[in-house]
């Protein structure tokens, strides 16, 4: 018989399917099959009726046939590996469906039975690895059966469970380590497996204006890096005498932190635009002093020019009180530069009142004071009944070496002299 004889019989055999006469169809297909013996359609079709008469083996030695007749089709792998699972042949399962993965790595339902059978043997390692790889996928089909959600909310629970279970183990198997170290060579390291064990976020530098580049990322800057920080600890209750005798006396010299321009589109500032959810009162603003508050809080001036600030042209420093009210919540925003580190210094602080950059989150310590990268995503809240008052300013990055700090000098001068205003905006933000 020729091939466009056996092709008409393959015709027929489909369309009796169709219509709902098996029988019929799987006579045609073994026809077709006692004409060509490396018939790929015809011999997948017996090998699935074989799997429904439950009768596995014939069902594998179809299926093997069809394969070596079309071996690059991922879907007579997929038929053969749910044969070997019929016959609870794990290892010939899993050789059937590296076969279709050989031909598409990215096949879903391929992925999602190497998933099953790694966990139904219980090797969690590799059936999260392969659960993992089904969730990755999962945004890509449009239409989610409810089965499928069903499967895919197995999926998550089950790498999340196993994520659980290995980083008790790592933490286990770390501690003794771990405990003989100070707590402060090991916050990089806690980072990086945190990061590897998939329960923190690394967070990277985002620069509106100026990007000084090789220059480390960290969150929070270690302590070490301001030798004059228990200098100013020791003057916060100055400084916090200061502002509270100006808040009695003058409330009305807090201004609007965000004082957006007429126009503006909708963003994330909106709800706080020239509201006193977020005021300030700036002591300096964009390098230049405000003579006047700072007569209001001599002390607090004094202390301030002592410290090392950010000394840009035209743009640095800034100095302010960041007044914070109740249930008031700063939404997640990076800085512009990180030439420059900003430093808190909290004086009033009620309860539940944190603060989160990159993937930590601390709450703050009325007279503790910390320096951080504004460029890495933070934000605010204050979750009390009552405001919190913090003087924040900016000094130099620590790793900006001496040089460097003098050239970025001569840069914005000579911005000004080009353009009458610098080449951007160096701005502090909470």
């Amino acid at each position: 018989m020729d091939q466009p004889q056996i092709q008409k019989m393959l015709t027929a055999a489909v369309q009796e399917r169709r219509a709902g006469r098996n029988d019929a169809a799987i006579k045609l297909f073994r026809d077709v099959v006692v004409q060509d013996g490396a018939q790929p359609q015809a011999l997948n079709a017996l090998g699935l009726h074989a799997i429904a008469q439950e009768n596995f083996g014939e069902a594998v030695s179809l299926l093997r046939r069809a394969i070596a007749a079309d071996p690059d089709a991922p879907e007579l792998w997929m038929n053969l590996a749910r044969a070997y699972r019929e016959c609870r042949d794990d290892a010939a399962e899993e050789e059937a469906l590296r076969g279709a993965l050989s031909i598409d790595q990215r096949h879903f339902m391929a992925l999602v039975r190497m998933a099953e059978l790694f966990e139904r043997r219980g090797d969690g390692s590799s059936a999260a690895e392969r659960w993992s790889g089904v969730l990755a996928m999962a945004p890509l089909i449009e239409e989610r059966p409810a089965a499928l959600e069903i499967m895919l909310d197995h999926a998550r629970d089950y790498v999340a469970h196993w994520r659980d279970g290995f980083a008790n183990t790592i933490d286990r198997k770390l501690a003794e380590a771990r405990a003989a170290m100070p707590s402060a060579d090991l916050r990089r390291f806690d980072a990086c497996i945190d990061h590897a064990l998939g329960r923190r976020q690394i967070y990277i530098n985002q620069c509106a204006g100026m990007h000084f580049p090789f220059l480390p990322a960290d969150e929070f800057f270690a302590r070490e890096h301001f030798a004059w920080f228990e200098t100013l600890e020791a003057q916060a209750d100055v400084i916090r005498a200061e502002l509270e005798v100006m808040l009695a006396d003058d409330a009305a010299a807090i201004r609007p932190y965000v004082a957006m321009e007429p126009g503006t589109p909708a963003n994330k500032w909106s709800s706080l635009d020239h509201s006193l959810e977020w005021g300030a009162i700036h002591l300096w603003k964009d390098g230049k002093r405000d003579d006047a508050v700072c007569a209001r809080v001599p002390r607090t001036a004094a202390i301030v020019e002592a410290l090392p600030l950010s000394d840009l042209p035209g743009r640095t420093p800034t100095v302010f009180f960041s007044l914070l009210r109740q249930g008031a919540h700063l939404p997640a925003h990076t800085g512009v530069s990180n030439v420059r580190t900003i430093i808190h210094l909290p004086l009033i602080v009620p309860p539940d009142c944190r603060f989160r950059v990159g993937g930590e989150t601390r709450h703050w310590k009325a007279g503790e004071a910390w320096a951080f990268d504004d460029t890495i995503e933070h934000e605010a809240w204050n979750g009390s009944d009552a405001m919190r008052a913090i003087l924040i300013f900016d000094v130099w990055n620590p790793y900006i070496t001496s040089v460097e700090r003098d050239l970025l000098r001569q840069f914005y001068l000579a911005s000004a002299d080009e353009t009458g205003a610098p080449a951007s905006a160096i701005r502090v933000s909470e």
